[in-house]
């Protein structure tokens, strides 16, 4: 028998909107759930009104639960009639509920039923699934009731006719904001087989669905911020999933294990594949006139086939590449492996061996890898023919070392199965290059030869590494013996393949410089250091920029010289990304690492909901990668071809060596596969900062991946991920919040913040050259999207959202300002004269007020406990402005640098820059104002007020030497708070005072 009921508290509701004309209201809520309708009473004349209810719901079918949606509808009961307000809804998908024992009260805002409704305040709900036999179901209310008030939660013993969830209007069920996050099994697309399984759009395999009817299971719910001001629509929020992973299900960040042992990967689903690793082959039959072939393997199993490359006339290839067949979608039992020749109008059948899927082992790491056999070729009626063919085929997991480089049938193409696509697609961990920066620092130039006799060189230095070019300052000397003393940074990756070059330069004219001297000096000689030691100083010969003659040389007895001092500074970090989102924080010298206090874990689900990025077949579609950065490791997923709803499924690891930093992970959809040369699109990306991480917790959340585009913020889709911090020194880690978030270089010979620009965007330059080199590539937007390489750009959205940043750092402040206004006034006397008091005891006894203070921020420390956030953060598009932005300012941040625009959208908009940044400079005009009154009270510059001021100082000074401080402390303070009766509407004379001092506003022109 079902017991299976949706149990829901309505605890209250805060600041709903008056529709009483009294300013108040007379609340009470309706609920509505698979055909059933409960009323809790009226709370009369409350606007914040808690109930405290519980309802109980039947369940009919346990495996339709996600399908459904509990609607909660807030009226306002209006006396004397038995007609009633709207207030506000809230609708909460199946797939927000969980157990009972995991269940918390969530406080979910009130919603519009329309475009002209009126709606205020929140609503706080618990909603939970139970299957107590003894908790019997709620009485539902009567059809007849429905539009009649009562202060009684329960009416009629008989269900409506017809469902109350049937009779709304079908298009404002339609237009209804939920609080879900899973697809739409009919928007998967058609390649993806387990669209036609409903169990498998939820993440639940067939049978974990069977088993939710014995045991309730925790579906994905919404996460609520607390914070007042970092709301944002629903569907930009973050969701909490309870997906099962290799350890069992995850709830709460806890893994309830199932029976199955837990494997490595535990962040993610197991996934079976069928692995095919074709070796080589041998004793091949001659398939053309030349008495040989060219032959290749065809690997197929239903639908999906897999190709190797082929060999020009080679009776005994060799191959040693792998095939991965996703067991999911498998669409028939028997594998057949075919050897074929290539021919230019049609490929010969050489032989085939076929394996029957079932009778194929299973290989679970940490097993030994299985050892390939040598199987005879079979013609197409099964009888053997010459040659052999060496294979070993096997079922195992993601987590098999054949993965990353195998060729995925869930990866590719069925038209395009080559070699060289299959390159493009697979799976690949990067390691960035150490950088290094090189500080050259330049001296002076000796016994220098200019071309032109007759005058003294206007000669300067100019230094290069790879496509990096910085000059010194150009020093008109009256010798031949310059100086410049003048320090060129560099940025220089490991292994080093560029040489440093400097060129003397003569300046001759405007636009024409000619060369004095070169030196070349490899990266490999320079001396290295980790510390602010000195470098000692060497003389560099310069050579002949043009070949001489060599009988000219040999009559020259010296050359001209440079002296330089050249290092690679090994005690900075090379800042490779913005410093906001830095996921390395170490010097480059690895003697200076410490160890690491920590391992991070991220399993890449799945993305949902994904936007078409591209046209195929006349259809959209999206070819998706993820790219995951933390440190020095990159890593790429697999690109999951023609799939809008992807599983990727792939877990990895990182060493963590500060708290401090943030993982990054983006989705990309893939341009290499079809047309060539195009750049990959960016779709979106997910911070997980790692301070904001419990240790041993497991995340399993679902990241809304919001892009702003020219026309505006955009959901592109979902990721889902796992991720987990283990701690392996908890001691080293609480020692890292004391100590620099840099490494000591840093503060011991900064860099100015144009310089800190200028070698971030040469380092990220020089990643994105070295990643771009592998295979398969990471290319250039790639990597500069996941660095934030335009976040130093100007922008009128991030101006404003930096501005309200600040205004609501100091909100605090403002609140504390206002309530001592009101204390000032004597708004509420009884709250003024407690003030009093506690400020007299503090006057009399100073020694406790820190105590009083600490043990204030302990209290509220520990109060806030309760509400500490259980998720990471994530991006707000509240916060970034990004929901009632200007267009105009969004093509402007979108513009290229230099401007690209019109020149009457360019003169617009720095006209209106020029308004803003003089609002900005009366704000700094005024501030200085006021600092140069101060200044004015001892200047003289107004004598009468510096003679008023310094006699008035004389006075308070023997006034003070007579008068305990605790005195005049309680006599100041009870001024400044006297009632309203004893305050003049006129400013004080201290402020008028001050006021008329004079300032250096006078002095501008």
């Amino acid at each position: 028998m079902n017991n299976f009921k949706l149990g829901v508290d309505v605890v209250s509701a805060h600041n709903l909107l008056p529709k009483d004309g009294q300013g108040s209201s007379s609340a009470f809520a309706e609920l509505y759930f698979d055909g059933q309708k409960f009323r809790t009473t009226i709370k009369e004349k409350d606007l914040n009104p808690a109930w405290n209810e519980s309802f109980y719901f039947n369940i009919s079918d346990p495996t339709n639960l996600h399908y459904l949606t509990l609607d909660v509808y807030l009226y306002n009961h209006i006396r004397g009639s038995s007609s009633s307000s709207f207030l506000g809804k809230v609708s909460l998908s199946g797939t927000s509920f969980v157990p009972y024992p995991d269940a918390v009260v969530m406080h979910y805002p009130l919603e519009k039923r329309g475009i002209f409704s009126r709606v205020r305040g929140e609503i706080g709900l618990k909603a939970y699934i139970t299957n107590d036999a003894a908790i019997k179901s709620s009485i539902p209310v009567a059809s007849s009731e429905s539009n009649n008030t009562t202060n009684s939660v329960h009416a009629d013993a008989h269900a409506p006719a017809n469902p109350i969830t049937n009779t709304l209007p079908r298009e404002k069920v339609g237009a209804r904001h939920t609080f879900h996050h899973l697809p739409n099994p009919n928007h998967h697309h058609h390649h993806d087989q387990s669209s036609a399984l409903p169990a498998d759009a939820h993440y639940v395999t067939k049978y974990e669905a069977d088993a939710m009817k014995s045991e309730a299971v925790p579906p994905p719910k919404l996460v609520r911020m607390h914070s007042a001001a970092s709301v944002q629509p629903v569907d930009y929020a973050l969701k909490e999933t309870s997906p099962f992973l290799g350890g069992g299900r995850v709830v709460g960040g806890r893994v309830i294990r199932k029976d199955k042992a837990a494997s490595t990967y535990d962040l993610v689903e197991r996934m079976y594949f069928l692995y095919v690793r074709v070796v080589k082959a041998r004793d091949l039959p001659a398939m053309d006139v030349t008495g040989s072939l060219d032959p290749f393997v065809e690997v197929r199993i239903g639908n999906y086939k897999g190709i190797t490359k082929h060999f020009d006339k080679n009776q005994f290839p060799e191959w040693n590449q792998v095939f991965a067949f996703s067991k999911e979608r498998m669409q028939a039992s028997v594998l057949e492996v075919v050897i074929k020749d290539k021919d230019l109008m049609k490929d010969d059948f050489v032989g085939i061996v076929r394996f029957d899927i079932n009778e194929v082992p299973l290989r679970v790491p940490p097993d030994s890898p299985l050892a390939p056999e040598w199987c005879r070729l079979e013609d197409k009626k099964g009888e053997k023919v010459k040659g052999e063919l060496m294979l070993a085929v096997w079922i195992g997991t993601q987590a098999d070392e054949s993965f990353s480089d195998a060729w995925h049938s869930d990866a590719a193409l069925p038209i395009d199965t080559t070699p060289t696509v299959s390159t493009v697609i697979r799976s690949k961990v990067y390691h960035a290059p150490r950088l290094w920066y090189v500080r050259v620092n330049v001296v002076e130039a000796q016994d220098l030869v200019p071309t032109e006799k007759n005058r003294f060189p206007d000669v300067y230095v100019k230094g290069q590494i790879g496509h990096q070019v910085l000059k010194t300052k150009t020093v008109a000397a009256r010798s031949l013996n310059p100086l410049w003393n003048e320090d060129l940074l560099f940025v220089a990756a490991e292994p080093f393949e560029d040489h440093l070059v400097l060129s003397v330069e003569d300046r001759v004219g405007p636009g024409k410089d000619e060369i004095i001297g070169r030196v070349t000096i490899p990266l490999n000689a320079i001396e290295r250091r980790a510390d602010d030691r000195i470098i000692h100083s060497r003389w560099f010969n310069l050579e002949k920029p043009i070949a001489v003659d060599v009988d000219q040389l040999k009559k020259e007895k010296f050359s001209s010289r440079i002296h330089l001092r050249v290092c690679l500074d090994g005690g900075y970090h090379v800042l490779d990304e913005s410093t906001h989102y830095s996921s390395d924080l170490r010097p480059t010298a690895k003697q200076l690492w410490k160890p690491p206090i920590g391992v991070l874990e991220l399993g890449v689900l799945n993305a949902v909901g994904l936007h078409p990025m591209k046209t195929r077949d006349g259809r959209g579609t999206s070819d998706t990668y993820c790219v995951a950065k933390y440190g020095h490791k990159w890593v790429r997923t697999r690109t999951m071809v023609d799939n809008l709803c992807p599983k990727y499924n792939e877990q990895y690891t990182w060493e963590v060596f500060d708290p401090a930093t943030v993982l990054t992970v983006g989705v990309f959809d893939n341009s290499q596969i079809g047309e060539k040369g195009s750049k990959d699109l960016k779709i979106g990306k997910v911070r997980i900062r790692i301070s904001t991480l419990e240790t041993g917790r497991i995340y399993t959340h679902s990241y809304p991946l919001l892009a702003l585009h020219p026309t505006g913020v955009k959901k592109m889709g979902e990721l889902h991920l796992a991720i987990r911090f283990t701690c392996i020194s908890f001691t080293n880690m609480l020692y890292l919040y004391s100590r620099p978030l840099l490494p000591k270089m840093h503060y011991v010979r900064p860099f100015s913040v144009i310089q800190l620009d200028m070698l971030r965007h040469q380092a990220v330059n020089i990643v994105a050259a070295r990643l771009g080199r592998a295979e398969p590539p990471l290319k250039k937007e790639v990597v500069e999207y996941m660095s934030d390489v335009d976040s130093h750009l100007w922008s009128m959205r991030r101006s404003k959202a930096n501005f309200f940043r600040l205004m609501t750092v100091f909100s605090g402040s403002f609140a504390v300002g206002k309530w001592f206004g009101d204390i000032c006034m004597w708004k509420n006397p009884i709250t003024t004269v407690l003030v009093h008091v506690l400020f007299l005891m503090l006057v009399c006894f100073p020694e406790l007020i820190l105590p009083t203070i600490f043990l204030y921020m302990f209290l509220i420390g520990l109060w806030n406990f309760r509400y500490r956030p259980r998720y990471p953060p994530h991006m707000n598009t509240r916060i970034s402005q990004a929901e009632a932005v200007h267009p105009d300012e969004l093509d402007e941040e979108f513009d290229t640098f230099p401007t690209s625009r019109s020149p009457d959208i360019v003169r617009m908009r720095y006209d209106r820059l020029r308004s803003v940044a003089g609002r900005i400079q009366t704000v700094v005009g005024d501030l200085a104002t006021q600092g140069e009154r101060i200044q004015a009270l001892l200047s003289w510059r107004d004598p009468r007020a510096t003679a008023i001021f310094i006699i008035l100082c004389l006075v308070c000074a023997m006034v003070f030497y007579v008068t305990p401080f605790q005195v005049v402390a309680a006599l100041t303070g009870f001024y400044v708070m006297r009632h309203p009766r004893f305050r003049h509407r006129l400013p004080s004379a201290p402020i008028n005072f001050f006021r008329r001092l004079p300032a250096r506003t006078d002095s501008m022109l």
